[in-house]
């Protein structure tokens, strides 16, 4: 098998790779291009000198003007973190598709509400607005995920996930970008900061439409008793009759899984509180979740997307059009490291090596732009131009983003949303969702007072905690790529040693279908439930 070959769990139709269930992602993965749009956008646009002096910043002291540009980016953070609990609650009564739409609606609220503050009113509607629109990526954040990996096909879930993160970095490239464009080409005024404002209500408005056009999620239909439903609509994605092997047999998969949680923790509201405070096995997964987002976060990447100004300064690019421009590729590069992510690397590869293997390669890049600056300080030695020095520091900043983007920056969104079972899915993606946003809210916040106070130490601190997230992954995850939601319990057993976890599975997986398809070929087995018996598999089993 080649190593970028698609590892299926069960022989597969190629009918069910096709344009339904590609188009159900790109459609949920929109409020990603929000996500990735505001946290490109939203340094460059209180940088330039139009909304400085629209709310009169030349009143504030240095120590002020960090703090007050500080609050602006990180009630946003704080709006997701909270929305991100809310999504638990929209998950489980309103379905993956409603909670979506709600949700996408009351983004777009606060989106306009931005649009209306001047300098006279001051920025409360900022403030309020940004809190509004976090709420509502916080909930979309934790629910797109889910509704993708619930309708993946095995084999490329991760790269259906992935279009989260592809998402995110075409909204990273317009958002950089936006900011260049308008401080080029316009005069300063109030129109030029607030066009980048504005734009945000492009993305929520096309995914507000477009989730009308789409299926509801077949498990989260079957965990609500809607069996008529989540069967239509599995066979619409999948393209299939309902009298194929293959659907009788993912059907099959949820069903003995649904059962076992209905026995076990149950399917209600609360069940799955109860499970998180005495299941060990779904309280361990909680805490590899959550502990994938502050790696993620202390990786530096929200430090250089909220303050990349900030940053290039430091490396000694001056002039605010220089600074944008450089931000600009960046987002480039991200953007077209990530398509190589999404189709070649993600479910071919697996989510560990890319891991470990990006978290050591950034590492080094970033100890490199550390020494840099401790040697040449070019904020205190200023040149015309960049210096040679100053370009590789550059250059391996750019070498950072290589690493990092196929790695750290979207497989934490990717292994969450598939390693939790149904009954706890949501819940634990509200968990993992609110770590993120929590890391990210105090890195949003604390970033320019640790620049002013730490310097070059702040790039030896970020890639410290790299080094140290490589441990954690060889210790404590095992691969999942391949591997259906169903298995997950298994995969993460404690008599399966995490590196090892993924090749045992994947036999039993192979045994297990041999067996099912030798029970059912003419056998005249339905989708109905009554007809099919227990499937003999590793799914969702007590350990």
């Amino acid at each position: 098998m080649s190593i970028l070959s698609l590892q299926e769990d069960r022989p597969t139709p190629k009918c069910v790779y096709n344009y339904r269930v590609y188009t159900c992602a790109a459609v949920a993965a929109f409020c990603a291009v929000m996500i990735g749009y505001d946290s490109a956008f939203i340094g460059g646009s209180i940088a330039l000198a139009s909304f400085k002096t629209e709310f009169n910043w030349a009143q504030y002291s240095k120590a002020e003007s960090d703090l007050i540009s500080e609050n602006i980016v990180s009630c946003y953070q704080a709006g997701a973190f909270f929305g991100a609990f809310f999504a638990y609650a929209a998950g489980h009564y309103l379905g993956r598709k409603k909670g979506l739409q709600v949700f996408s609606s009351i983004f777009i609220l606060g989106a306009g509400l931005m649009l209306g503050a001047t300098g006279q009113r001051g920025l409360g509607l900022l403030y309020a607005g940004r809190t509004l629109a976090g709420i509502g990526v916080g909930v979309a954040s934790n629910l797109t995920p889910i509704y993708i990996s619930e309708l993946a096909p095995p084999a490329i879930r991760g790269r259906l996930v992935g279009l989260y993160e592809m998402g995110w970095q075409i909204g990273g490239v317009v958002g950089f970008w936006i900011n260049y464009g308008v401080s080029t080409t316009m005069k300063p005024s109030r129109e030029q900061w607030l066009i980048p404002f504005a734009i945000q209500l492009i993305p929520a408005g096309l995914m507000f439409i477009g989730l009308f056009f789409i299926r509801e999620s077949p498990r989260w239909l079957m965990s609500r008793g809607q069996r008529a439903k989540a069967l239509k609509n599995l066979c619409w994605i999948r393209k299939l009759d309902t009298n194929d092997v293959y659907m009788l047999e993912e059907v099959s998969a949820i069903d003995a899984a649904l059962e076992h949680q209905h026995a076990t923790v149950g399917l209600g509201f609360w069940q799955p509180f109860r499970a998180l405070v005495n299941d060990r096995k779904v309280s361990y997964r909680f805490f590899l979740g959550c502990s994938l987002f502050f790696w993620q976060n202390t990786s530096g990447i929200n430090a250089i997307n909220y303050y990349s100004p900030t940053v290039f300064k430091s490396i000694g690019i001056t002039g605010t059009n220089t600074s944008l421009f450089t931000t600009g590729i960046f987002g480039i590069v991200k953007a077209l490291v990530t398509i190589i992510w999404l189709f070649f690397l993600i479910d071919n590869l697996g989510r560990r090596n890319l891991l470990m293997f990006g978290a050591f390669g950034g590492a080094l890049c970033l100890y490199y732009v550390g020494a840099y600056i401790k040697i040449a300080d070019p904020s205190h030695h200023p040149t015309a131009n960049i210096t040679s020095g100053g370009i590789s520091a550059m250059a391996f900043f750019y070498l950072w983003t290589i690493f990092y983007t196929p790695s750290w920056n979207g497989t934490p969104w990717v292994y969450n949303s598939e390693m939790f079972p149904q009954n706890v899915r949501t819940l634990g993606q509200a968990f993992a969702a609110a770590s993120n946003w929590l890391f990210n809210f105090l890195v949003a916040r604390f970033t320019a007072q640790m620049f002013t106070a730490m310097g070059y130490g702040v790039y030896f601190f970020f890639a410290s905690l790299m080094l140290c997230s490589i441990a954690f992954v060889f210790f404590l995850l095992p691969e999942t790529k391949g591997v259906p939601l169903e298995s997950m319990d298994r995969l993460f057993s404690k008599d399966l040693k995490p590196r090892n976890a993924h090749k045992v599975v994947m036999i039993e997986l192979r045994e297990d279908e041999e067996q099912f398809r030798h029970n059912v070929e003419g056998s005249g087995i339905g989708l109905d439930k009554d007809e099919m018996g227990e499937k003999a598999a590793h799914v969702e089993e007590s350990v």
